[in-house]
């Protein structure tokens, strides 16, 4: 039986290229906390530039640059933050920005886009002026490319409109941009236009903005906004415990990725579609095609399916496939550079038979299927 490994749960698997090693081991460092590094300056302007921002600075993760920028903008505690039910902040990142930050979170329904209705945005707008019940409403939070809504794009006439109603309310507005890379490239349009109406984002280096994913860095993420923003930051990043030394060596990688693993999203995103349409032929599962517009797919079991999502999970593991569980009846799989057409058609392939094998438990008894996940 040939097993080989394709890891589909997430973005964030990626390891380091060979030139990514090397650039860790041969970067310029100094310490970042007494003064700067070098290679760390470097990278938080070149992040700066490309997102059209003043500054940025590099933390250890995707939510603790997150915490941080929502704590910058809501300074006073009980301030509160409008942001997406099903938001990664604030479904993922264990309440930090309440029990950490004392914000108060006012989440609005994310519709299967990604999207927040905009007439509920403006709507939950609150100032303690017009009672002294309400908390001060002073962020509002969008996330692109949004995660639970499988990977779908905000685009930039949608966040320019958000921003026009933060300005008009005398609000701030982050965005989370953990796939923002994915988007601009799925969009045809500049990163930098995707956060214009931002006053801060944050990008992860593996996905390398609010850089953990996808490009293969290895740890980090950096946040970008204006020079006042992110001179508060810093101290947060230092109360927080993000203060590093040599942090060079890791956004040594990250500086690599911008150059050598970026162009490769789009062809990411071609994989994804390659799968999701292979899926789109088998029995027992749901997916909507039109809705992988980047690397993320997610399947759902069909009611009255002997199928589920856990049953399923282990038999790929058998074949060295792994993949996520969203729930008893959801898998999400997604695909990186590190994945490559035969990783497709090999998954594929093993899901078709695990599917078979689940759903006709009697083939097993009679022998048809037996050796059938042998390759």
């Amino acid at each position: 039986m040939v097993i080989r490994s394709v890891d589909l749960r997430s973005d964030t698997v990626t390891r380091p290229t060979d030139a990514m090693r090397e650039a860790m081991a041969s970067a310029e460092v100094d310490d970042d906390i007494l003064g700067y590094d070098p290679t760390a300056r470097h990278l938080e302007e070149e992040m700066a530039k490309m997102m059209g921002k003043e500054a940025a600075l590099f933390v250890p993760s995707g939510t603790m640059g997150n915490l941080i920028c929502v704590m910058v903008h809501c300074d006073v505690r009980g301030s509160e933050v409008i942001l997406g039910d099903n938001s990664h902040i604030h479904v993922y990142e264990n309440g930090g920005i309440s029990t950490i930050g004392g914000v108060h979170p006012k989440t609005i329904k994310n519709e299967e886009d990604g999207t927040m209705d905009l007439g509920a945005i403006e709507a939950a707008i609150r100032d303690p002026k017009e009672s002294t019940f309400y908390p001060y409403t002073r962020l509002i939070c969008l996330e692109n490319t949004h995660a639970n809504s499988g990977g779908r794009c905000l685009s930039a006439e949608y966040t320019d409109r958000v921003g026009e109603i933060a300005k008009r309310h005398g609000l701030k507005l982050h965005i989370d941009g953990a796939r923002l890379f994915n988007a601009s490239i799925a969009l045809g349009v500049p990163v930098h236009r995707l956060v214009e109406a931002a006053d801060s984002v944050s990008v992860p280096s593996s996905l390398i903005l609010t850089s953990e994913k996808g490009l293969g860095a290895p740890v980090g993420t950096v946040i970008v906004g204006s020079h006042t923003f992110i001179e508060k930051a810093k101290t947060l990043r230092k109360t927080l415990g993000g203060g590093m030394r040599q942090i060079g060596v890791l956004c040594a990688a990250a500086l690599v990725a911008l150059q050598e693993n970026l162009p490769k999203l789009q062809f990411d995103h071609k994989k994804a579609k390659l799968l999701a349409e292979g899926l789109n032929q088998m029995k027992g599962i749901r997916i909507n095609v039109a809705a992988v517009e980047t690397n993320m797919i997610f399947m759902d079991m069909e009611d009255g399916s002997r199928l589920t999502a856990e049953k399923l999970r282990k038999s790929l593991t058998e074949c060295g496939i792994l993949v996520l569980p969203g729930n008893s009846s959801r898998i999400r799989m997604v695909v990186h550079h590190q994945i490559t057409i035969s990783d497709v058609h090999y998954t594929l392939s093993c899901l078709q038979q695990a599917m078979q094998m689940i759903q006709e438990p009697s083939l097993n008894q009679t022998g048809k299927t037996e050796n059938a996940l042998s390759f």
